[in-house]
């Protein structure tokens, strides 16, 4: 079901392959999903995919509600028992974790595309790669390693953990490129300054620096720092939305927004994340992503809200010739702060304290209850070898509320004193 190449194909020609795979797909939905014929009622899948914004759309919750009432993969499980060849489990970073099946062909699909995300960023054979994402249930574990292998590479499954042996096994086996989250290496550093004198980050020889699972790289202050302490390229290369595919977009080698890379699988749509109101696939909008699946077997989705807020910088031929159009990620709906009115993202803080070197660009928002919210409370942490605070906190303070136009109340914490995490960094924490 794949286009070869589509990351470069003509749009045209791949909106007409879309067509022709929705014509079989929305029978398939309609006969074998009980969660989407309860959505959709008495209207009926429409024939063009143009008109799909006819039928209502599918968010988390109602996954969730299906997977309590029907478990333990909900009944938007539309194969068989027979048919399920691997089962994964989400983070459950922003609620109840999810159980989710894969058929052969889901998964053959989901490493072949994520591999194409993987290529556009660098990733060649004969480079090893260490992979360092959960292995236990979580499809950023095991599926992504697929992924890394389908591009070619020769991948070593690290996983979290034992960060001393990840060291040494990096210089021992002349890894050069490693797979994880962008708030990982923080926790590298810390190991590497308390267990090994006289290393630095860089002589690990690490070129390439392949990240997802986390908001951070479109931060070119936080990009920068990261690549001057490593001497790698730091490439956003692993965006994916779990309940769909695991990775569908990354960053070239050349270009910097994401490139949506799965249009001959994968029909994506606008919407105001506030009424649900569909907006335009087109450069300079913004709104919530919205996904259905053109050949997924085990749970296939049609219009789910992915809760993520994009906007669309590009739809012309990219330098890297590509294609794909490209996109960045504001933020996820359930991370906005609303303050005195503004919605308020954790990329935008972190962009604004990333600005300073007397930080080490670790942070949360702590919130207490659930709202509105005055003042937005921002804790950040000192960079290694600074202690003076002095006028630093207004300063920042006074940034905050220019460049972003909320208030915000800065606690600054020494070194170390925020934790770094092994999987997914939680940036938002509401009490």
């Amino acid at each position: 079901m794949l286009v070869d190449r589509a990351d470069f194909a003509d749009l045209h020609d791949l909106a007409a392959h879309r067509q022709r795979l929705w014509e079989s797909q929305r029978h398939y939905v309609a006969e074998r999903s009980p969660l989407h014929r309860r959505a959709w009622g008495r209207k009926r899948p429409p024939e063009r995919l143009a008109d799909l914004a006819e039928l209502p759309l599918i968010d988390k919750e109602m996954l969730r509600r299906s997977q309590h009432e029907y478990p333990p993969f909900g009944d938007y499980l539309a194969a068989a028992d027979s048919e399920i060849a691997r089962v994964h489990r989400t983070s459950g970073t922003t609620g109840t974790a999810m159980n989710l099946a894969l058929s052969r062909r889901d998964a053959e699909e989901t490493a072949l595309l994520g591999a194409r995300a993987h290529r556009a960023s660098g990733l060649r054979p004969g480079i090893r790669v260490v992979h360092c994402l959960n292995y236990r249930l979580w499809m950023g574990g095991y599926t992504d390693h697929s992924t890394l292998e389908a591009a070619g590479a020769t991948v070593v499954p690290f996983g979290i953990g034992e960060t001393q042996l990840l060291i040494r096994t990096i210089r021992e086996l002349g890894i050069t490129a490693i797979s994880c989250t962008p708030s990982y290496p923080a926790v590298l550093e810390r190991v590497i300054a308390e267990n090994f004198p006289g290393l630095r980050p860089s002589d690990l020889g690490l070129k390439l620096g392949l990240f997802g699972g986390e908001a951070g790289l479109d931060d070119p202050e936080f990009r920068r720092r990261l690549e001057t302490t490593w001497g790698m390229a730091a490439r956003n290369a692993n965006y994916g939305v779990t309940d769909v595919f695991s990775v569908f977009a990354g960053q070239s080698e050349v270009d910097n927004d994401l490139h949506f890379l799965a249009l001959d699988i994968l029909h994506p749509e606008l919407i105001d994340p506030a009424n649900g109101a569909p907006l335009a696939w087109q450069e300079g909008a913004k709104g919530e992503l919205v996904l259905t699946h053109l050949t997924r077997q085990c749970q296939p989705l049609v219009r789910f809200r992915t809760g993520d807020i994009i906007e669309i910088t590009g739809t012309g031929k990219a330098r890297s010739g590509r294609t794909a159009p490209r996109f960045r990620v504001a933020g996820r709906s359930d991370d906005m702060v609303v303050v005195r009115g503004i919605n308020v993202f954790p990329t935008q803080i972190a962009a604004v304290l990333n600005s300073f070197a007397e930080l080490s660009g670790e942070y949360r928002i702590m919130l207490d209850g659930k709202g509105p919210y005055d003042i937005l409370p921002v804790e950040a942490e000192l960079a290694q070898g600074h202690v003076q605070v002095g006028s630093l906190v207004q300063t920042i303070e006074r940034r905050i509320k220019t460049e972003i136009g909320v208030s915000a109340r800065l606690t600054v914490l020494p070194f170390n004193s925020l934790p770094r995490s092994e999987g997914k960094t939680r940036r938002v924490v509401r009490r």
